[in-house]
């Protein structure tokens, strides 16, 4: 089932404004439409994470919508990541804001490259249990007994300052998740975000959310060359459900935590100034 949930956005700035319809347009006279966050090789299929993608679909255009599985001489090998619940061990972020350093070779991954306006942003979720036999308790219900309530998350926009601070210029409203379980799903914003040059696009996570991948479309883990940052003292690191996650406007926070052979499945769809 496809879940992008379509919306007309207004972009507002420099004195202009337009609408459009999210995703649907390549471009706009704004200027250029372009993907924060994801990586070279990446697949961005809305809907199920887990539908059929045909015999050899990670690899072909065809493929990767599970309608033949043609490989094809112009396909792409699908590297989107892949969450890990609900496996064993279910991992989720938790109670945190945090964002990607880099993936491989490809660094500075989640930093905004021109300046522009984000309009809508992306999760692809894992699907953590949410029933279990008699006398055990579910993945999903595990994490909202420990990390502060339903799986819950929204963008932020962090401002680089000197010793690994960032100082939050803005954020998103905080969407609820557990519909969209499994999914990849995209958000769009009712009112767009201004960002600039420089700036990094992160993932806020008040409660739990499902969106660390250890291994992508390809069964290729992430290795010591994949990195995200969290929001957390270096004495801290460890402690994972203590609330870290910055939504305080204007404050700066030390993102002293760096985990490594980890991905955040989160992207945003930037408009960039012309």
């Amino acid at each position: 089932m496809k879940r992008v949930l379509l919306t007309i956005a207004t972009v507002v700035g420099m004195g202009l404004a337009a609408t459009f319809v999210a995703v649907l347009v390549p471009s706009i006279a704004l200027g250029t439409m372009s993907e924060i966050g994801t990586a070279p090789g990446d697949v961005i299929t809305y809907g199920s994470s887990t539908s059929p993608t045909g015999s050899s679909g990670v690899s072909g255009v065809s493929g990767v919508s599970g309608v033949s599985g043609v490989t094809g001489a112009t396909g792409v090998t699908d590297s989107s990541p892949i969450p890990q619940c609900p496996g064993s061990p279910c991992v989720a972020v938790s109670q945190t804001t945090g964002f990607q350093v880099k993936v491989g070779s490809t660094h500075s991954i989640t930093t905004i490259k021109r300046s522009g306006w984000i309009v809508a942003w992306t999760l692809t979720l894992g699907s953590p249990t949410t029933s279990a036999p008699a006398g055990q308790i579910s993945q999903t219900t595990y994490f909202d007994q420990h990390e502060g309530g339903p799986a819950s998350a929204g963008i932020a926009v962090l401002k680089p300052a000197p010793h690994l601070e960032y100082t939050l210029v803005a954020q998103s409203p905080v969407e609820q998740l557990l519909p969209y379980f499994g999914e990849t799903v995209q958000f769009p914003l009712a009112n767009s975000i201004e960002v600039k040059k420089g700036e990094i696009l992160a993932l806020t996570v008040p409660t739990w959310a499902p969106v660390l991948a250890l291994s992508n479309a390809a069964s290729h883990t992430y290795g010591k060359f994949t990195s995200w940052r969290a929001s957390r003292p270096k004495s801290g690191c460890k402690v994972t459900s203590t609330q870290t996650a910055q939504q305080s406007l204007r404050s700066t926070t030390q993102y002293a935590c760096l985990y490594q052979s980890v991905r955040l499945t989160y992207s945003a769809l930037l408009i960039s100034t012309p």
